[in-house]
């Protein structure tokens, strides 16, 4: 059985001081659940100080994005090393950032096999967009970018975020079924890049207007494994509410 993960992504949101009241409003509600790991994934400024509010709690901490070099003269950019010194997991080539920064499926795989050679987890985003589903092409979107993403990846502590575009901050959730269906697909092209044994063991989150009231509908199909969660994890009651329908 794949356990469950439910990520919170901030995006650019909350102040430090912002983000300590947050995970002081999520502790009560989140510790108590068991079968299912959390990740918080706050702005880059607030993770020291996330990341002290955690110790002990069980959680897990995520960054949003970061720099595929170890180090060098990347003025703005925060490296893998960096990261890790706090932080389990990475999200990467989140939709947004292919959008608005140009982020390529090439980009998305350097950065990939930086998070795993520093010991962290890489939560890999793909999905497609509104033009792309309504043209029928998205088997042929998301398996160029797992292909892409993974190329060059031995099989290791991946998790992967399918997120239709269409569906990300727009209230537009894609159906359960529907979701479901791209996921298992995915497995199908995963299992020929590696095997049967990893694609059945591999994490795929869904993500796309995930709240508390359709939750438990996606956690309810076969093949989605948990959910990256946008603005309803900014919510405690909302973030506690989907991760317990995760741990069902």
């Amino acid at each position: 059985m794949r356990r469950p993960l439910v990520a919170g992504n901030w995006k650019m949101y909350e102040t430090t001081a912002e983000a300590r009241i947050l995970i002081s409003e999520l502790l009560p509600g989140l510790s108590g659940i068991q079968g299912v790991d959390i990740v918080i994934c706050p702005p880059f400024t607030s993770i020291l100080p996330v990341a002290s509010l955690l110790v002990g709690s069980g959680l897990g901490l995520g960054a949003q994005n970061m720099h595929w070099e170890a180090s060098g003269a990347f003025t703005g950019e925060v490296s893998a090393p960096m990261l890790a010194e706090f932080c389990n997991y990475v999200i990467i080539g989140h939709s947004e950032r292919r959008a608005y920064f140009g982020e390529s499926d090439k980009l998305v795989n350097l950065k990939v096999k930086a998070a795993l050679t520093h010991g962290m987890i890489p939560i890999m985003c793909i999905g497609e967009t509104l033009d792309e589903n309504e043209a029928g092409r998205t088997t042929e979107v998301v398996t160029r970018q797992v292909q892409s993403g993974l190329e060059g990846v031995n099989p290791a502590s991946i998790v992967i975020a399918y997120e239709p575009v269409w569906a990300i901050g727009t209230g537009r959730a894609a159906t359960a079924e529907g979701a479901n269906q791209v996921l298992a697909d995915l497995r199908q092209v995963i299992s020929r890049i590696y095997d049967q044994d990893f694609a059945q063991e591999v994490r795929i989150l869904y993500g796309g207007s995930v709240k508390a009231s359709n939750a438990g509908e996606f956690f309810r199909q076969s093949d989605i494994d948990g959910a990256l969660v946008g603005g309803a994890s900014l919510k405690a009651s909302e973030f506690v509410a989907i991760a317990k329908a995760a741990a069902g």
